[in-house]
């Protein structure tokens, strides 16, 4: 008679990831349990997938918005399930994971999902001028993304929230109040019944299509690479038309020998980047070349509305991104809670209308409305650059010594460019000297006017 595979206990472990006996019968923490589902995925394969079950709100998409929203939720006494495209959260996120001191603090992200913390840069212009940004203290916390999306499902589901795994969100319904959400796997497919929707799906969804909420006004792609380095300790970005057109491409160690290259681009990303790393190859900076590619995308500028009836749409989804830098994870958290607060009252009152959710809306414009469109606006100027340009710029941040005061300047901050914009521009030498470059707006035209709370 042959032995059996499995233990008592790992028969019962596996009886539990299929959802057949409680996590009390088992000898193992909910906490380990919970890691194991967000690595393989067990939702995907359908077996935890009620049919008939209704939830007081569904969240498309498991990425740090929409765990976030799901987490406050659940945490509130609802029943939230979480709509997941992909198999598992163990997979690459095309995102290097760039978040500051103040946002990890705020969030209480914990130091076994950061890689590394920075507090300094190079900067190259075109010509390969170099400007050494620096501060005594850390700045920057370089996450590990994988390992940052299963923590904040972790917690999701620590406070109740249901994740279903390998399903595709094809469609919303709405109907007295309620809402079906079609979703579907290798043909497959279910509705689940829920009093509202949060999307958070990232770049690219055909749902906002749905309510008229239109898609990306404007926007980015994205294109980075894991690779091992020789002997890299600091984050370094690089401008110019043949390295990133209108955009940047950056090198971020992350763990020893290893680091994540990258570039934002409107075309042909790919291209760019395997021209950077070929360049990096030459220079001894990196090993090898043959690196698989990760792509996404970065939506630059928010939605006109993000909200409808029974409906929000949070984080790159609604535009809510750093328009200089691509970042989206601070701006999506902060978001991600005006979301669940505003969904707290409008289900508490019963009360989903679009006109009841519009709150959201003007809550986060009235938080991040003035970055936004600052940044925006500076990103359309630089657009505008040639590189001889920009090179000047950069021989006029060094010779002014304004790199060396704003770096002295504890109250400018790597997340809110606005005043890191306004300080620039209200350095004399330096205004006279952009007031020969043709600027993307009427003069007139002040940033941080565009956006309008409605």
């Amino acid at each position: 008679m042959k032995e059996s595979l499995l233990s008592k206990e790992g028969f019962f472990f596996v009886c539990f990831l299929f959802g057949q006996v409680e996590p009390r019968e088992i000898n193992i923490s909910l906490k380990q349990v919970i890691r194991v589902k967000l690595i393989i995925g067990v939702a995907s394969q359908g077996m935890m997938v009620e049919k008939t079950k209704s939830y007081d709100v569904l969240v498309i998409g498991a990425g740090p918005s929409g765990s976030q929203v799901a987490c406050k939720l659940a945490g509130m006494g609802y029943a939230v399930g979480v709509i997941e495209k992909k198999e598992n959260l163990g997979g690459v996120v095309c995102c290097t994971g760039l978040v500051s001191h103040e946002c990890v603090e705020k969030y209480s992200i914990p130091e076994n999902v950061i890689y590394r913390w920075a507090n300094s840069a190079s900067l190259y212009s075109p010509s390969g001028k170099p400007i050494h940004v620096q501060r005594d203290e850390p700045q920057v916390a370089v996450l590990n993304r994988t390992s940052f999306n299963q923590n904040w499902a972790e917690k999701a589901l620590q406070a109740g929230a249901e994740y279903i795994f390998g399903y595709n969100a094809e469609d919303i319904e709405r109907d007295k109040g309620k809402v079906s959400l079609e979703i579907s796997r290798r043909g497959e497919s279910l509705t689940l019944q829920s009093r509202a929707v949060v999307i958070a799906t990232g770049f690219g969804t055909q749902l906002l299509d749905k309510f008229g909420l239109g898609g990306a006004g404007d926007f980015a792609m994205g294109a980075q690479a894991e690779v091992e380095t020789q002997d890299m300790e600091e984050v370094a970005v690089f401008f110019g038309s043949k390295i990133a057109p209108e955009f940047f491409a950056w090198i971020a160690p992350t763990s020893p020998g290893k680091a994540l290259v990258g570039l934002l681009s409107r075309k042909n990303a790919a291209f760019y980047l395997k021209k950077i790393l070929a360049a990096l190859v030459q220079d001894n900076k990196i090993i090898s070349a043959d690196v698989k590619l990760s792509y996404g995308g970065i939506t630059l500028k928010p939605l006109p509305h993000t909200y409808s009836d029974n409906l929000l749409v949070v984080g790159t989804a609604a535009g809510q991104v750093k328009p200089l830098t691509g970042g989206g994870i601070y701006f999506g958290l902060i978001c991600a809670d005006i979301a669940a607060n505003t969904l707290n009252r409008a289900l508490e009152a019963d009360k989903l209308s679009a006109d009841d959710l519009a709150g959201y809306q003007r809550a986060w414009r009235r938080k991040l409305a003035r970055e936004l469109t600052t940044g925006y606006w500076a990103r359309k100027a630089y657009e505008m650059l040639n590189d001889h340009q920009v090179d000047r710029v950069f021989g006029l941040l060094e010779s002014t010594g304004i790199v060396e005061e704003m770096c002295q300047a504890r109250e400018l901050s790597f997340d809110w460019h606005a005043d890191v914009i306004a300080r620039l521009m209200g350095q004399k030498l330096f205004e006279r000297a952009l007031n020969t470059i043709e600027r993307p707006f009427n003069r007139k035209e002040k940033p941080g006017m565009a956006i309008k709370n409605n």
